[in-house]
Formats: structure tokens, sequence, C-alpha cells
């Protein structure tokens, strides 16, 4: 298992919270932090993203034995999975190999199936940046602004920057197996059997990423499964809704 490195808020029953492609744990530290005033919130960042080791391969089946192992590793036996996006498949992924870990299940944002693409531009514009050259984050902004018009989605991607022993900068993320590996990172999560596991899928009301056509697909996976769609968010839930979603999260944990 590669080294994972995470953040513990609270104490309580434990909840794992797993974040997106080139995401990393501090995306989520706001609602974990909301979550800890009744939970031990731990806040994870999956391989080759944020602080965690890089490796040499990735899919679904390596990343959930990657939290499998690191929850044997903190001694625990059972806990809330919260997973967004890519993260949020690492959590179905999780709950297919590994079901006696999972007590109860969030899903952020990402269906089942495979996806078809998505993030062809902003691997274009990461790929554009003259990462071993460049001087200042001002730089790498004026790369990225080529590609992506959106100024929120080139703050999310800076995050990535850090500098290197030389005084320059890197990425955080392994862009390289990353971008190798993009079709697995697309791939749905298979079911042979039905999972009887509480389930919660919510989605953005403005994002595409969980359609009404995709439903009938999960609901026949899920036996004992809720959907909430928060209106006024797209794909970046927790950012977008933060309250909304933080509710809605308590609400079924609660219970």
């Amino acid at each position: 298992m590669p080294t994972l490195n995470f953040k513990t808020f609270g104490s309580g029953d434990p909840i794992i919270i797993m974040h997106g492609l080139f995401g990393m744990l501090d995306n989520w530290q706001t609602i974990a932090k909301k979550l800890s005033e009744e939970y031990m919130v731990y806040v994870v960042d999956l391989r080759d993203h944020g602080k965690s080791e890089h490796t040499t391969d990735f899919n679904y089946p390596l990343l959930a034995q990657d939290i499998a192992e690191f929850l044997e590793a903190e001694w625990i036996h059972e806990a809330y999975i919260i997973g967004h996006s890519m993260g949020g498949k690492t959590a179905l992924q999780l709950v297919k190999d590994y079901p006696e870990l999972v007590e109860k299940l969030i899903v952020v944002d990402i269906g089942i199936k495979s996806y078809k693409g998505g993030h062809e531009t902003i691997l274009e514009a990461l790929t554009s940046v003259p990462i071993d050259s460049v001087k200042t984050r001002a730089d790498v902004d004026k790369h990225l602004s080529r590609y992506i018009s959106e100024s929120g989605i080139r703050l999310f991607l800076m995050k990535n920057l850090t500098r290197n022993k030389e005084g320059g900068y890197r990425w955080k993320m392994n862009l390289k197996l990353l971008i190798k590996h993009y079709q697995e990172i697309l791939a749905g999560i298979t079911f042979d059997e039905v999972v009887d596991i509480p389930t919660l899928f919510i989605r953005g009301g403005k994002s595409n990423y969980i359609q009404d056509e995709d439903l009938d697909e999960i609901f026949i996976h899920f036996e004992d499964m809720q959907l909430i769609t928060i209106a006024d968010a797209g794909h970046w839930v927790h950012a977008e809704q933060p309250n909304e979603l933080l509710s809605a999260i308590k609400s079924f944990l609660a219970v």
C-alpha cells in the first residue's frame, strides 16, 4: 500500500472522506471540521494526489484496496464512507470489494456507469504548463487561462502547485500517471450482487454526472438507497452548497 497522507478531526464514530480527480483532502476540510462536531473524520489524499505517495498504477480496485488497508492500519473495523466524483467511484469499489468495512455509503455527484470523458481540456491545460521552468504562480495561471476561462477551476488546479528542492515548482499530483490511466478513471463499477448497505447518492441539480436515465441502473444494484438533488449546485457540491450538503449528510448518518 502506498503511504496515504491524511488528517483527522473530532472524535466519535469514524467517517472517511475521499476527494475527486486532481483534488486533495484540503478541498473537504471545511466539511470535515463541521462533521467533526459529532464524528471522528478522516480526510485522505488518494494515491498519486495531494501529499500521498506516487505509484506506478492506478485503477479503482487498487484505490479501494488502499482505503481498506488504511482502515486496517488505523484499527477501524467499520466506517461511514463519503466519496466525491473519483472518490465516489473509489467508495463504490470499496463497498463492492470490502462491504464489511462500510457501515453507510455516501456518493457525491458520480454514477456507477463509465463516462466518455470531460477532462480533456483540463488535461491539455495542465500539460501545456512548462512546470520545470515557470517562475511564478502567475505564469502557471497564464498558461492555464489559454484553455480554462473559469478562474475557480484554475485556482482549484493550482492548489496542486508546490515548490521543489531547487526552488521552482512541481505538481503534487502524479500528472503523467493520471493521464496514462485516464480511461481507468472514467471506468464504471460493475456490481454482481445487490448492495444492502444504506446508501445515499447526492447530485448537483446543475450537474450532468448523474442523469435521470442513470437512476434505474443504480436502483437495481442498491437495495437501501436514497437520492438527494441539491438544486443550485453543479459538480462541486461541497464548494457550491456546503450547508445543504452538510444537512443531507448529517440527516442520513443520524438515522
